[in-house]
């Protein structure tokens, strides 16, 4: 055959090996009729396995941990929802069996998500796979998911859903196609936590012979469909030189000429921390404390175990960075507690009609300064006695107001730390100069800003193209931010999934980034590349990639450049 497909490349490596189809099965249940006594035992069941998918959702999180364990997290709150539930017990009460009451419950919430825009729409396919389990387990059937294989393979599929993709065994699954998601969405994120090779965004994926031997590419995208003996034996070539200059490359991350580039480590938590020492992480890049808050239930967590979380991670990099955000919570990570209407909260308890433009992040902290406080306040018993200096960033910064008011905060509360902003808001990069009078460095979260720049829902692959990374405006951006920070004679880093790309990477230090920061099991492969090239290339490739008019002639031309053409 030898055809060569193009989807998004998500998550960068090469791999070589057959075709496996994700399992899938129809998961309706007939229209079986109870009676009025029976009902109550029906609720319970409902609510039983509804209770055992969600604690299994959350089992799966803590064991993946990282990137994984937010996405899950969420997925169980969604399997909680009691909107849902008391919908459930509605159709019960009418006559339905448990399973057929799920099923329709979360059909009528799944077809209000796919028509309420896209940032709601983005979430059905994990609606969709919480339904199935719960609906499985009702009905005593196996879950589809993830084949079983002897052999190490490809694995394709329409889309994955999160609890299948965080519990992946890259030993057996080589690399996978997706024919959704995009360059953000939750499974290239995860792809990428595990340094698994994919490509999502792929039509007609699912249309590949089971078996049939695949070329994937997870740089450009590519995928070549039973390529022949030359092809192949290129292939491995490829993936092998690759492999042994990521084992190779050790120590500070630095370019070709010595100009240190200081490689993070983004960790969800104290459990992230020796996959991120054992990748020779110089610090972390972004401690993402919303887990502690996720686990907490109705109320936020103790100061006391908050210090304790804080203080494990700062003592595993005594003589490095460890770089805290403060809670980002709203929009797809909603908390209770900070919900517009909770106590201390200004404003209507009614949903916001986008939340992802809403409360949320810094915004959803000052209205509720207590939260704040008391985390600031943690953070600060946490590093008393220890060598480091603790960094403490605030999401959602959109103006110098936003940075004064997070900086004040840290002051309040006593907390001897650097102080800066993120920046996921295209106002925070172009007055960036103007933030950073209050702070004293920027984080680019580019996941969020190129969702705000370009108006592209991350989980939504009809707009995966306006989602990468690669994208000359999303480049401009950085530059103006990086720019900045060098006039102020401060530091400018990145902690988004552009990060965790090895050409990226290059380009980004050549449009000025000071630091970068990944998951733990891209920095062998990123700290590799950097050390094939100059600065001067790194920046020649950087003027290269914004002088292109659309991401993949940036990406070209970036290439180009840093291999020499």
């Amino acid at each position: 055959m030898d055809a060569r497909l193009r989807g998004v490349g998500v998550s960068h490596g090469v791999a070589l090996g057959e075709v496996r189809h994700m399992g899938t099965a129809v998961l309706e249940p007939p229209p079986e009729r109870i009676s009025a006594g029976e009902a109550p035992a029906e609720r319970e069941r409902a609510r039983r396995a509804v209770e055992e998918v969600a604690g299994e959702l959350e089992a799966r999180g803590r064991i993946a941990g990282g990137e994984a364990r937010a996405v899950l997290e969420a997925q169980a709150l969604m399997a909680r929802d009691p909107e849902l539930m008391a919908d459930v017990d509605r159709r019960v009460g009418e006559g339905d069996r448990a399973e057929r009451a799920v099923h329709d419950a979360f059909a009528a919430y799944r077809d209000l998500l796919a028509g309420a825009g896209d940032y709601f729409a983005g979430r059905v396919a994990d609606l969709d796979d919480v339904r199935n389990r719960v609906v499985a387990r009702l009905l005593g059937v196996p879950m589809p998911g993830i084949p079983e294989s002897d052999e190490p393979y490809v694995l394709v599929a329409r889309d994955l859903a999160p609890a299948d993709t965080a519990l992946l065994d890259p030993a057996l699954v080589l690399a996978f196609v997706t024919e959704e998601g995009g360059p953000t969405s939750h499974s290239a994120i995860l792809a990428r936590a595990l340094g698994v090779p994919a490509v999502v965004a792929l039509r007609g994926a699912t249309d590949l012979t089971e078996g049939v031997v695949v070329g994937v590419d997870g740089s450009t995208g590519e995928v070549l469909v039973d390529p022949g003996p030359r092809e192949r034996e290129e292939l491995a070539r490829v993936a092998r030189e690759r492999r042994e200059a990521a084992r190779s490359a050790t120590g500070p991350g630095a370019t070709a000429d010595g100009h240190a580039v200081p490689l993070l480590a983004n960790v969800g938590g104290p459990s992230d921390v020796p996959a991120a020492v054992e990748a020779g992480a110089e610090g972390v890049g972004l401690f993402r404390t919303e887990f502690l808050f996720l686990d907490a239930g109705d109320e936020a967590p103790s100061e006391e175990v908050q210090a304790a979380a804080y203080r494990e991670v700062l003592e595993a990099f005594p003589e490095g960075r460890v770089v805290v955000r403060v809670l980002d919570a709203g929009a797809d990570k909603p908390l209770p507690f900070l919900s517009p209407g909770s106590p201390g909260a200004p404003g209507s308890s009614a949903q916001e009609p986008n939340p992802a433009l809403g409360v949320r992040g810094l915004r959803a902290l000052l209205d509720h300064p207590e939260v704040l406080a008391g985390q600031l306040r943690a953070l600060a018993r946490a590093a008393e006695g220890l060598p480091v200096q603790p960094e403490v960033m605030a999401p959602m910064v959109a103006d110098r107001a936003d940075a004064r008011a997070f900086a004040e905060a840290c002051r309040a509360a006593g907390l001897r730390a650097r102080v800066g902003a993120m920046v996921e808001i295209p106002s925070a990069a172009l007055r960036a100069r103007s933030v950073l009078q209050e702070v004293e460095f920027l984080s680019l979260g580019t996941n969020d800003l190129s969702q705000y720049t370009f108006a592209a829902d991350r989980q939504v692959g009809a707009v995966a193209r306006l989602q990468d990374p690669w994208q000359p405006a999303l480049l401009d951006l950085v530059a103006t931010a990086a720019e900045a920070a060098r006039a102020e004679g401060k530091g400018c880093g990145v902690c988004g999934e552009a990060a965790a790309d090895p050409l990226l990477a290059c380009v980004l230090v050549g449009l000025g980034v000071s630091s970068l920061s990944m998951g733990s099991g891209a920095l062998s492969r990123v700290r590799a590349e950097l050390a094939r090239h100059t600065l001067a290339q790194c920046e020649r490739a950087a003027a290269a990639a914004r002088a292109a008019e659309d991401a993949e002639e940036a990406r070209r031309a970036a290439t180009a450049v840093l291999s020499g053409g």
